[in-house]
């Protein structure tokens, strides 16, 4: 049996899909928490001076959506032939495109740059969610197929941090995203990390 280890902030972040990921796919992993006094020490270690990475029997991988798609090839969540996968790859990068969105406007500090992120995200936000809205009831409550894939736990891992962010649920006007994120964190190996995952910040 291989030994997984994923090392990462004691954030969501980045981090949480490649948990759903694992979790959903009965891995057993050891999540490794670094504090932020203790990243100066770890980040000349890192490939690239970045986290998340995951150590899979000593070998270390990065770039947290490549990550994401070697766990989801290797577990049956990423499609069943090029077109799926594609369509789930590009449900990815939008999803991405929505967090970096609410990620900017949150850490923005400058309050004229924050104002006019807030604006853009205001436009944004209502535009990709209906779009993924009509994506989720065409294929039958989930993204790609009528059936789970990477797509939809990495959404439901980034919506929590998106509605923190927004001060209200993400999902109030869009009620098959709101179905299909409850789906998500129902099922059982997702429930039960939830159940015990222990107090992270966004």
């Amino acid at each position: 049996m291989s030994n997984y280890k994923l090392i990462y902030f004691n954030v969501t972040g980045l981090g949480e899909p490649i948990r759903f990921l694992l979790h959903q796919s009965g891995i057993k992993f050891e999540d490794k928490l670094v504090t932020f006094d203790d990243w100066p020490k770890l980040k000349p270690q890192m490939p690239l001076g970045q986290l998340p990475i995951l150590e899979i029997d000593g070998k270390i991988y990065h770039q947290s959506k490549a990550i994401s798609r070697l766990i989801a090839r290797r577990n049956n969540l990423y499609g069943s032939n090029e077109v799926e996968s594609y369509e789930i790859d590009a449900t990815v990068d939008t999803i991405d495109d929505l967090r970096t969105a609410f990620s900017r406007y949150h850490w923005e500090q400058d309050d004229a740059s924050k104002a006019k992120l807030k604006t853009e995200l205001d436009t944004r936000r209502p535009f990709i969610l209906q779009k993924f809205e009509e994506q989720v009831k065409k294929n039958g409550g989930y993204f790609v197929g009528g059936k789970l894939s990477w797509a939809d736990l990495m959404y439901a891992a980034q919506s929590e941090m998106m509605s923190t962010i927004l001060g209200s649920d993400l999902h109030s006007d869009y009620p098959e995203l709101k179905k299909m994120v409850e789906k998500v964190r129902s099922l059982p190996n997702i429930k039960a990390y939830l159940s015990k995952r222990v107090k992270m910040v966004l």
